[in-house]
């Protein structure tokens, strides 16, 4: 079996499109049909069904997938021990979207030019389902946000930037009265499934703040398009930029330590490709610890 059609398979079940699949794996959609199909008449069986634009995998195909996550893993710890002292086969690597943008490709160039030969699958995602990929075995590592909750001895956490919680508006708005304007104005609330969300729901109820919900997004760039706009205020972690391009907002930065989202990254133990990991770290000294963005103002809480 050719494990090349067993991984376009499995990234076409997780993404529900042949289309996206080509699109992250840089093929075509016929060749990663092809692949497919190739899978299909090996195994003597249909493993997926077209449902208008998308697909998801018949019965074989659920079957099928459940089965090859730990063949695939054992197939990558397998490259990676034939490497022998020089890291190879793919390093599988989660990150949150913010991370994507503003902490992964600078790790990346480095960790390239370090070890030419290995190779990168890169997960997006929201921390609580990546966390849980790297619980399982799924992902090396992933950069998320901190676990509100202490690591399972099976993995290691270390911090790579802390990222205040923030108050943004819009640039003609005062500012001489923060918690007047979270009382007062439409609030445009950072989804609270988010570990960064509960964080900015934690500061409203300290402060006895009830603010007028107008949205909930789980997206930190459109909440501060949406606040650009007009649609109202937020509290967000200052992420890493870059941030959209032609904001104009004011912020007032919360520094107290009670309410400081931590990005960093979380590995499993077993993995055989800690060494590389270790040396994303490493490269993460000379990063940003913590970013400001726009026209600030100090607070504490």
């Amino acid at each position: 079996m050719d494990t090349r059609f067993l991984q376009t398979f499995v990234s076409v079940v997780e993404l529900g499109s042949i289309a996206e699949a080509a699109r992250r794996m840089n093929l075509t959609s016929a060749a990663i049909a092809q692949r497919v199909q190739a899978l299909e008449a090996e195994l003597d069986a249909q493993l997926i069904i077209r449902v208008g634009r998308n697909v998801r995998p018949t019965e074989a195909g659920r079957a099928v997938y459940e089965r090859s996550g730990s063949l695939l893993q054992s197939l990558r710890a397998l490259k990676a021990a034939a490497a022998l002292d020089v890291p190879a086969g793919e390093l599988r690597l989660g990150a949150v979207s913010t991370a994507l943008t503003g902490i992964l490709p600078s790790i990346l160039k480095r960790v390239k030019d370090l070890y030419p030969s290995l190779t990168f699958y890169i997960a997006p995602g929201t921390s609580i389902d990546l966390y849980r990929r790297v619980i399982s075995g799924d992902l090396d590592g992933a950069i998320l946000v901190e676990p509100p909750f202490a690591i399972p001895k099976e993995c290691d956490w270390q911090a790579i930037r802390e990222e205040p919680l923030t108050l943004i508006v819009p640039s003609d708005m005062n500012l001489s009265d923060p918690h007047a304007l979270l009382t007062e104005q439409p609030f445009v609330r950072y989804d609270r499934n988010h570990w960064g969300g509960r964080l900015a729901d934690s500061y409203l109820r300290l402060c006895n703040i009830k603010p007028h919900e107008r949205l909930e997004l789980d997206a930190l760039e459109a909440i501060a398009i949406m606040v650009n706009s007009g649609l109202g205020v937020s509290l967000v972690p200052d992420w890493a930029p870059p941030w959209p391009e032609g904001l104009s907002l004011k912020k007032w930065v919360i520094y107290d330590r009670r309410f400081i989202r931590r990005i960093g990254m979380v590995w499993n133990r077993s993995s055989l490709q800690t060494r590389v990991i270790l040396a994303i770290l490493e490269g993460t000294s000379g990063l940003p610890r913590e970013g400001q963005n726009g026209h600030t103002r100090q607070a504490s809480a």
